[in-house]
């Protein structure tokens, strides 16, 4: 071994030493922080007992990132410090998160990547599950899909959030990497690939190339679908490569999805109100009332305060037919100077207004 190799190895074991030292001053901090706040809460029941501070995290990491001279990259420094805050949280109380399962899903990836791996997940069968446990309060917070950037909304997750009296706290960005999972090596042999009915619509280029004979069955979820070819001979799955880790499954293409870009957006649902970040989004649902100009009524509100706005679907809505319902996401925390007045103004000539939560944009 070098001299030069065996001091830069010297250097690394001094930096671990006081990085270790470091991280346990944050830890005790978190835990008086901790003890602070249960203080609070049984003497006065004060807001801010709660443990999971959305706004303060990512300000936290957002901060960092604005002071990161590099070579680790923005994305690096947010999932390192993503998972010292979650160790750090969890000194302070456990924390119980849903999300649509098993394990093995994208959304489970989603709940580790906003969460960090210091808390208990709980697997839920299906979007209504996961809205369930968080009501019963059997859980905290619950993380379902809303939208992929290929295949669009999640209808079940948006008629569940007009339901709902669950707020959401925050969101996650998943680039989506779909894997095709065999027991075989060969594809040719191929006949039967499962896989749920998103993920299929977002490889359907690659199936109709690769194996257009193949027969497609959607199933509930990408973990499923992993289970299935494991038990069926000649079959396969598309599902992440997080999947391989828990079927016996071969990792046999990478990276089959027609866009690279294949994005997938996630909501964190909870109780709480979430207080401004600083770099915030309020998502709402609305009806607009049965007349000429009605919608563009709906969007001048907004306009005419300067509020941008990011996302406008409409969807079914379950009370007549023919009747829409209106998701939208505009830019800024509900309580900001201009979007207070703009959503007033949309109160006034909306048929009906629903505030489904403000939280940060995710880092």
């Amino acid at each position: 071994m070098s001299e030069q190799l065996l001091h830069c190895r010297e250097q690394i074991n001094a930096l671990d030493n006081e990085l270790l030292k470091l991280l346990n001053q944050r830890a005790k901090l978190a835990q008086q922080i901790g003890h602070l706040k249960e203080c609070e809460r049984l003497l006065h029941g004060h807001p801010d007992s709660v443990v999971l501070r959305p706004e303060r995290e990512a300000q936290v990491i957002r901060r960092l990132q604005a002071a990161n001279p590099g070579p680790l990259s923005n994305e690096a420094i947010a999932a390192l410090f993503t998972e010292v805050m979650s160790q750090c949280r969890a000194l302070e109380a456990p924390m119980t998160v849903a999300y649509l399962g098993p394990e093995g899903t994208f959304t489970e990836a989603a709940a580790l990547k906003r969460f960090g791996s210091a808390v208990q997940g709980v697997s839920c069968t299906t979007i209504d599950d996961v809205f369930r446990a968080v009501e019963s309060g059997t859980v905290q917070y619950g993380v379902v899909p809303v939208e992929n950037s290929t295949e669009g909304a999640i209808g079940r997750t948006l008629d569940l959030l007009l339901q709902s009296s669950l707020q959401i706290c925050g969101e996650v960005m998943l680039p989506i990497h779909q894997c095709l999972l065999s027991t075989l090596c060969d594809i040719t042999a191929i006949q039967t690939v499962y896989s749920h009915p998103q993920s299929l619509g977002q490889c359907q280029g690659w199936l109709n190339v690769n194996l257009p004979h193949a027969t497609r069955i959607p199933v509930s979820s990408n973990a499923e679908a992993a289970r299935l070819a494991t038990g069926h001979p000649n079959s396969a799955a598309i599902a992440g490569s997080q999947a391989v880790a828990h079927f016996a499954l071969n990792l046999c293409v990478e990276n089959i999805e027609d866009d690279a870009r294949n994005t997938t957006r996630f909501l964190v649902l909870g109780k709480q109100q979430v207080a401004p970040s600083g770099i915030d989004k309020t998502s709402l649902v609305l009806s607009a009332v049965n007349r000429p100009g009605a919608v563009h009524d709906l969007l001048t509100s907004l306009a005419c305060h300067g509020v941008s706005m990011t996302k406008f679907e409409s969807r079914p809505s379950r009370s007549g037919l023919w009747e829409y319902v209106f998701y939208v996401d505009i830019e800024g925390h509900q309580t900001d100077e201009k979007v207070e007045p703009a959503l007033t103004a949309l109160k006034s000539s909306a048929a009906f207004l629903k505030i489904l939560g403000s939280y940060p944009v995710a880092v």
